[in-house]
Formats: C-alpha cells, structure tokens, sequence
C-alpha cells in the first residue's frame, strides 16, 4: 500500500477537527431547530478532513424530501450512500429510533461525530455499516440488524450505475414496511457525468409505480429526488 501524505494529514489533525466539529453540533442542539434550519446545517455545517458534512443536494429538493420524512415520522430509517454525512444528519433528527446509515467507504474516522448527531433529548442511535451494499454478506449484516424489524424511510444514493441503483432497489426494498417511504437522489436523466445513471432506473420505476418528483427546475443537469410509497396493503413494486 503506498503512502498518503493527504491520510496522514487528515488522521494528525483528526483531534483538533473532532473538537471543532463537536462544538460546531452543540452549537445546533443549543436550541430547537425548524425543519428548514435542519436542512441548511446539513448543507452547511462545514468542518474538515474526516469531520466535514456536507451533501451534494439543491435546498429546495432535500428540504421537499425532509417534509416527507417529517410527516412520515419514521422510528427507522436506512440510507445507502452516506458520503459526508449531510443527509444522514437529516435523518438523525427526525427518526426517532435508529438510523442505519451505510456507504463503501470506512467510517470509523467519523463515527464519533456521526453517532452524536440526534439531539440528546432523543433515544434515536446512529449505526454506522461500511462496505459494498451488492456483497450478499452486507445485505445479511444489515438483516441481522434490523433483527426483524421493518425500515419505515429507505434513501438510496449510493452506485449511480443503473446497474447499482437497480441491484440497491431490489436488494432493500424488502426491508421497507407497508406503508413506508424509498426515495432516490439524481433522478434527472440530463446527468453531466455517464456513469450517473439513476435517471435510466427511475424512468423504469414511475412507468409501474406510484411515484412522486421534487426537482427544482426541469431544465437543470443532474440532482432530482424521487420517492415512491410503499403501498399500504403490500411490498413494493418488482421491476
């Protein structure tokens, strides 16, 4: 394994990053927050090395999405594709039990701030999984740890290949409960890099299910939400 001056810089200063980032999130539990102020520390909250947030989404998209997950008061929530953490902090204030956040890369640097996320007046935890969400060892792990519960709000933006968006629908869904809510980010088909292909997988998906857009300008490249809501009486649709 080569040598990297930039991981090494990152782990050096971790300590002091640590220290300004847990300040920065007691600074945002001081007082009750609004849902729109939610929304803007997550796009906002800054930091550096392992413990910067933030996340690659257009305010009004997030905020119609946080609405939804809001009103849907999910007690789990399970999210492919945490990156830096932005919308995982959504999330953690408004689940009440426990959200499942997981991306391929390793967390462990950043799970001090992560699982501090929620407010200390609420029982929600914050369980950090790091690994391919294709390997069927992954796909049992998070199994094992729903230990038979149901997830009430699935986000899924991890692999952006229609073929991994496809495999994250498929493969998760099952753990959604009737009733539920599975949402997908970059669902805009004009995409500026070929490999984000979610808008291929979602023009599949609202041919046979009831779905719902938040996408701020329909002229715009790349970014869109998608939700589809799991019907009440049954599993989420098959493609």
């Amino acid at each position: 394994m080569s040598f990297s001056w930039k991981l090494f810089s990152r782990t050096l200063r971790l300590p002091l990053h640590r220290r300004r980032a847990l300040k920065r999130l007691a600074e945002f539990h001081s007082r009750s927050r609004t849902l729109e102020e939610i929304v803007w520390w997550a796009l906002n909250f800054g930091g550096k090395g392992f413990m910067a947030v933030s996340s690659m989404q257009i305010p009004f998209e997030i905020t119609q999405l946080a609405k939804v997950v809001y009103d849907l008061k999910p007690k789990i929530s399970l999210e492919i594709g945490t990156a830096h953490g932005g919308t995982c902090f959504i999330w953690s204030q408004l689940t009440s039990e426990e959200v499942i956040a997981c991306d391929i890369n390793d967390m462990s640097h950043q799970k001090s701030l992560y699982e501090k996320f929620p407010p200390a007046s609420s029982a929600c935890k914050v369980r950090l999984y790091s690994g391919d969400s294709h390997e069927p060892g992954f796909n049992s792990g998070i199994q094992r740890a729903l230990n038979g519960r149901q997830v009430d709000f699935l986000f899924i933006d991890g692999d952006h290949t229609v073929e991994g968006v496809t495999a994250d629908y498929e493969e998760y869904r099952e753990f959604v409960r009737p009733g539920g809510v599975i949402a997908f980010h970059d669902i805009v088909d004009r995409q500026s890099i070929a490999s984000n292909q979610v808008g291929q997988f979602w023009q599949r998906l609202k041919k046979v299910a009831d779905v719902e857009e938040f996408v701020e300008n329909q002229f715009q490249t790349g970014y869109g939400i998608g939700i589809l809501r799991v019907p009440s009486d049954g599993a989420p649709t098959t493609l």
